[in-house]
């Protein structure tokens, strides 16, 4: 797989080859079925227990067809990932066991995934004149979390044993990282507690997960109703809109509330800077329906409940702090991977508890400043859509920055995040050249497809 950075869509300078010119062939375009295998799929992949291990899998998949298209066009800001990603394998000097490297590789798997997706759909989209079907697939993820999420409501104590996790050695089966990801549970609670607070995580392990997850969609699907005018499946995401509100509200992920809001907030300035009514609307559409959803869970109260319950707050400073202390002995490679020690109040691995912690740790200063400069890169860069899509689709990766702290995003939705960001850049790219010479690009013009 040969890379460029030259535009697909942009018509050779003169304008159209001469008649006697010879007219280079059109690859075929990158299926779009891998994509909805990977992210369609989801509640398979649940209930088999390869929701984690497996999704690295896919995106190997996703290489593979990538290595047989050939010429690829990278995103914008891909080199800041591509920096990040050699720092993060020299790091791997600094663990200290072999046990550690098991999860070391796992996390890396999961920053490599998100890249090839994110290449994945910035190629599929820029060659296709309709960019609806590229959305499809993020859209079926959606619906997973809205159905995973019910069930995580209706039956908070439902756990299975997976088929994954009877093939795999007992050695490794039993470690309780690998635990977590293979066996199959639908909420989060307190076992020993009398009272305990059921929080919805399926499909995921851990269910600030699930809120992270579900921040990051929202503003794909809103998206997508403005993209698609038309058909059933715009109807049931506006149906599913209000029925995802309990499931995401019952996780108390008080950064996913956070992220949402900081990022409704970036797009109704933007929409009133713009005059675009139809953004505006829709964000009172949304905010209207979160409110009323907080007639019937006392959500403010759940969370109180929760916080006063427990010693979250405290055992985070806790392990920020031990972070700060430790890695000024080791601020260019970190230390390879969270470590657990008992110098702290909370029972977490140093180096948890918010991928800023994770990165800054595990693989040093410059790793971080490499993550967080891809993500405002990507902010900044989707922002120049203008379109109502495009600027829902911009708040992504604003809801991510404000996530960093908070939540991990060594897993699957990393790879949601460039799934947007990359279709983002896409439609905003497409939006520049239409407005620049008046007319589609030259992928819309082969293709004659409506959008």
């Amino acid at each position: 797989m040969s890379v460029t950075r030259a535009p697909a869509t942009v018509p050779p300078p003169g304008g159209a080859p001469s008649a006697g010119a010879p007219i280079p062939p059109t690859p075929p375009q990158l299926p779009l079925w891998p994509l909805a295998v990977m992210f369609g799929l989801v509640p398979l992949w649940w209930l088999l227990g390869a929701f984690y291990l497996g999704w690295p899998l896919l995106g190997a998949l996703l290489l593979a067809l990538l290595f047989t298209r050939g010429r690829v066009p990278l995103p914008p800001a891909a080199g800041i990932w591509l920096l990040f990603l050699a720092i993060v394998v020299v790091s791997a000097t600094q663990l200290t066991s072999p046990a550690s490297l098991l999860t070391f590789t796992l996390r890396l798997a999961f920053y490599l995934t998100a890249l090839v997706v994110g290449v994945y759909v910035y190629a599929a989209a820029r060659e296709r004149a309709d960019l609806v079907p590229v959305l499809i697939p993020l859209c079926a993820f959606w619906f997973a979390l809205v159905v995973l999420g019910w069930l995580g409501v209706l039956v908070p104590r439902l756990e299975m044993t997976t088929p994954l996790e009877v093939l795999l050695p007992g050695g490794v089966a039993g470690t309780p990282f690998i635990q977590d990801m293979v066996h199959l549970t639908t909420a989060e609670y307190s076992v020993r507690s009398l009272n305990p607070i059921y929080r919805p995580a399926a499909p995921f392990a851990y269910t600030n997960n699930y809120g992270s997850a579900y921040a990051m969609t929202l503003p794909c699907v809103v998206a997508f109703t403005m993209l698609c005018r038309r058909g059933v499946l715009r109807w049931a995401l506006l149906v599913s809109l209000p029925l995802s509100l309990a499931p995401a509200f019952l996780t108390l992920n008080r950064a996913m509330f956070l992220s949402l809001g900081a990022g409704l907030a970036v797009l109704g300035v933007r929409a009133s800077l713009r005059g675009n009514v139809r953004v505006a609307a829709s964000i009172v559409g949304v905010v209207v329906i979160g409110a009323l959803t907080t007639l019937v869970i006392p959500i403010t109260d759940l969370i109180s409940q929760r916080v006063d319950s427990s010693d979250t707050n405290t055992d985070r400073l806790s392990l920020y702090s031990e972070v700060i202390r430790r890695v000024q002995e080791s601020p260019w490679l970190g230390y390879g991977a969270p470590v657990n020690v008992d110098t702290v109040s909370a029972a977490a691995p140093i180096g948890t508890q918010g991928q800023l912690w994770m990165v800054l740790f595990s693989h040093g200063v410059p790793a971080l400043i490499c993550f967080l400069a891809w993500f405002v890169a990507a902010a900044v860069i989707c922002a120049r859509a203008t379109s109502p899509a495009g600027q829902w689709l911009a708040a992504v990766p604003v809801v991510c920055l404000v996530q960093i702290p908070f939540y991990g995003m060594a897993n699957q939705n990393l790879a949601v995040a460039f799934f947007a960001v990359a279709f983002a850049m896409a439609l905003a790219e497409r939006e520049r050249l239409t407005r620049s010479d008046g007319s589609q690009p030259q992928a819309a013009r082969r293709t004659a497809v409506p959008a």
